[in-house]
């Protein structure tokens, strides 16, 4: 049988319940947890104990079955996510679901799931939560009349076409809001099923009110794949940029993140096979390695490339003043030091080469209208 070794931990905020965490997956094989990201599943920072998985010898976690994706449904009181970073270039966000399917071993969005009692390890890819309410929201909060229309991002935390999105299509139900009120969006995704909502991009690009950038970590089949399990190969993602822009949807490509020792080699080819899918403006952001992600991303350099992972920190820590992360405002999207300033200016020449960013598009404002209220049809008239 499979023993549970109980601990107690000091993290864990004052006065908090105390409650069981389950560790569905430390010690599950590689087969397992086949198609996913992280190789563990260890409880968040607000839990006061942790319930550890511990092989007994009787062979019972052998038959511990493979993780399933598990969606719940939420529904929140709002959706707009408001936000006061001075180095982010959005001030308000949308984020259709909570936990990601694609996988992504370095997602900086991982530790939100600590605030559900979930770990932000395997329970973040496979513990789901989708918002069908969410463009009933948002139609209400567009409606509000102190509401000023600026640029909506989405994809800045979890991705808006993740797996889930093709049957529960909450993303394409809160566009469709956005298209019908002239409300500016902007998209990052690493799906092609982007390309399933042309119809409703191309018209808002028209009118100068859309741009989607698509997330290109490698394209490197073998480490994309291990690095975002269950995202679009990167072919398929510069598949993506060709087809938005023959739909004349502007189109960006985000090299991100960055990880020094691991995709850094790949910024040139990135950026030049990108301009050549029809991409016109290229950014890209630094590995960060907040809260839990540190642990979570050293297990699956260790898991993954075990020859490279001491080097990959080595270099991250020269980027971070000797640390593993530095949340500075400023400095946590780029770095700094030697390394970070070399990867910068690499950054700007093959852009430059590459005719990307000769002109930043800047979404239109203007042309909002604010959605009629119940009630209010007889405004027409």
């Amino acid at each position: 049988m499979q023993g549970d070794s109980l601990k107690s931990g000091d993290h864990g905020r004052a006065g908090a319940r105390s409650r069981l965490v389950s560790a569905r997956s430390d010690l599950l094989r590689p087969d397992q947890r086949r198609g996913r990201g992280s190789a563990t599943n260890t409880s968040g920072r607000y839990e006061r104990f942790t319930l550890e998985s511990l092989d007994d010898g009787w062979g019972s976690l052998d038959a511990l079955p493979g993780l399933k994706t598990e969606v719940s449904i939420e529904t929140p009181r709002s959706i707009i996510t408001r936000n006061t970073s001075p180095d982010i270039s959005f001030d308000r966000s949308i984020n259709p679901y909570r936990g990601c399917e694609h996988g992504c071993s370095y997602c900086f969005a991982r530790p939100t799931h600590a605030y559900l009692g979930l770990s932000p390890g395997l329970d973040f890819e496979t513990r789901l939560f989708a918002k069908p309410n969410a463009a009933a929201l948002l139609e209400k909060e567009l409606a509000a009349p102190n509401y000023t229309p600026r640029t909506i991002a989405m994809g800045t935390n979890t991705d808006p076409y993740q797996p889930i999105e093709r049957t529960h299509r909450i993303t394409r139900s809160v566009l469709e809001v956005l298209e019908r009120c002239n409300h500016p969006v902007g998209i990052v995704t690493k799906s092609h099923l982007v390309t399933r909502d042309i119809d409703l991009l191309a018209p808002m690009a028209g009118k100068g009110l859309v741009k989607v950038a698509l997330s290109v970590t490698t394209l490197d089949r073998t480490l994309s794949r291990q690095m975002e399990p269950r995202a679009a190969t990167p072919e398929r993602r510069l598949e993506a940029i060709t087809r938005l822009t023959e739909a004349g949807i502007p189109t960006a490509v985000m090299v991100a993140p960055i990880v020094p020792g691991l995709n850094d080699s790949e910024i040139e080819s990135i950026l030049s096979a990108a301009s050549a899918a029809g991409a016109s403006e290229a950014g890209y952001v630094m590995l960060r390695l907040p809260l839990e992600v540190r642990d979570l991303f050293r297990d699956w350099l260790h898991c993954n490339v075990p020859d490279r992972a001491e080097r990959v920190f080595s270099l991250i820590r020269q980027m971070r003043g000797g640390k593993d992360y530095d949340a500075d405002y400023g400095q946590r999207m780029r770095g700094t030091g030697p390394l970070a300033w070399s990867i910068g200016r690499r950054f700007e020449i093959a852009a430059q080469k590459n005719r990307l960013n000769r002109e930043r598009l800047k979404l239109r404002t203007d042309l909002f209208e604010k959605p009629l209220a119940r009630g209010d049809q007889l405004a027409l008239f």
